[in-house]
C-alpha cells in the first residue's frame, strides 16, 4: 500500500522539483551574482543584491505592495462573504448559475479583461462619453489612471478565489445556528462574530492565502490602471529584470518577496487551524 502511495506521488514530486523547487534555485544563484557590465550577470557571489534591498526606496515599495494587497484581500472577504451567503441561500435552481457566474471570468484572458476596463473609463470610452452627455466637466484621464481603479481591477480579478471557497464553506453550514443565536436575543453584528465567521474561519483563511499571495505580485494591474504612477514589487522586478537589466538584484527581490509570502501564508494557515487543533 505505502508502495502504491509513494507511486501515485512520483508525478507531483516530478513536478514540482522540475517546475518550482529547481527554478527557486536558479534564482537564488542569480540573486548572489553580480550585474554585469553590459547586463546579465557575472558569478561573483556577494550578498550585496540582498543588502540593497533593504534601502528606503525598496522598503517603500515593499511596504506599499503590502498596503494594496492587504486592502484588496479584505475586501475581496466582506464583499465574497455577502456574495457567498447569498448564493449559498439561494434556490437550488439558481445555484449552480450563480457559481457559473463567478467562474466566468476565468474563461477570458487577465489581460483582455484590464484592458476593457480601461478603454471602459478611457479616454473617449464608454464612461467618460456618457458623463460628459450629461454635462458633467471630467478630466479625460482622471478615471484611466489612478489607484481607486488599481483597486477595482484588483478585486474584480481575485474576488472568485475568495467567493468559492466561502461559498463551499456556507453550504455546509447549520443556519439553524443563526435562528437559535436569534431567539438568544443575539443581534446581527452578535450573530457574524460568534457564530458565522467562527465556523467560516477556516474557508477564510484559505481565501486570503489565495487572494493576498498573487496580489503582493501583481504586475499587469497597476501598470495598465494605475498608469505606472505607484511602483509595486511586481512592477518593480519586471523593470529590474527587463529595463535595468539587473538580474542579481531583480532575482533578490523575488526570493525575499517569496520568503514574505511563505511566511505570511504560514502564519495564516496556523491561525485558521488553532481551533481544530484544540
Amino acid at each position: 500500500m505505502n508502495s502504491r502511495r509513494s507511486g501515485l506521488s512520483l508525478p507531483a514530486l516530478f513536478w514540482f522539483t522540475g517546475f518550482i523547487f529547481i527554478p527557486l534555485l536558479i534564482v537564488l544563484a542569480v540573486s548572489l551574482a553580480t550585474r554585469g557590465i553590459y547586463g546579465g550577470f557575472a558569478w561573483d557571489i556577494s550578498f550585496a543584491n540582498f543588502q540593497r534591498c533593504f534601502s528606503e526606496t525598496y522598503l517603500g515599495i515593499f511596504f506599499e505592495s503590502l498596503q494594496v494587497a492587504s486592502i484588496t484581500t479584505l475586501m475581496c472577504a466582506v464583499i465574497g462573504t455577502l456574495m457567498a451567503w447569498a448564493m449559498a441561500t439561494a434556490a437550488p435552481r439558481h445555484r449552480y448559475f450563480y457559481v457559473c457566474a463567478v467562474a466566468l471570468p476565468f474563461l477570458t484572458n487577465l489581460v483582455i479583461r484590464i484592458y476593457a476596463i480601461r478603454v471602459f473609463v478611457g479616454f473617449e470610452g464608454p464612461l467618460q462619453s456618457f458623463l460628459m452627455a450629461l454635462g458633467i466637466a471630467v478630466d479625460p484621464f482622471s478615471f484611466s489612471q489612478n489607484q481607486w481603479l488599481v483597486y477595482y481591477g484588483m478585486v474584480t480579478t481575485y474576488l472568485p478565489f475568495m467567493v468559492l471557497p466561502l461559498y463551499g464553506a456556507f453550504e455546509k453550514f447549520d443556519f439553524n445556528l443563526v435562528e437559535a443565536a436569534q431567539d438568544l436575543g443575539a443581534g446581527p453584528w452578535r450573530i457574524l462574530f460568534s457564530v458565522i465567521l467562527p465556523n467560516l474561519k477556516r474557508a477564510l483563511i484559505s481565501g486570503a492565502i489565495l487572494v493576498f499571495v498573487p496580489a503582493m505580485g501583481e504586475y499587469v494591474i497597476p501598470d495598465l490602471l494605475g498608469g505606472a504612477k505607484n511602483m509595486l514589487l511586481g512592477n518593480l522586478i519586471a523593470e529590474e529584470f527587463l529595463k535595468a537589466r539587473d538580474w542579481p538584484l531583480g532575482s533578490a527581490i523575488s526570493i525575499l518577496l517569496i520568503a514574505v509570502l511563505l511566511l505570511v501564508a504560514s502564519a495564516l494557515m496556523k491561525f485558521g487551524g488553532e481551533k481544530h487543533g484544540h
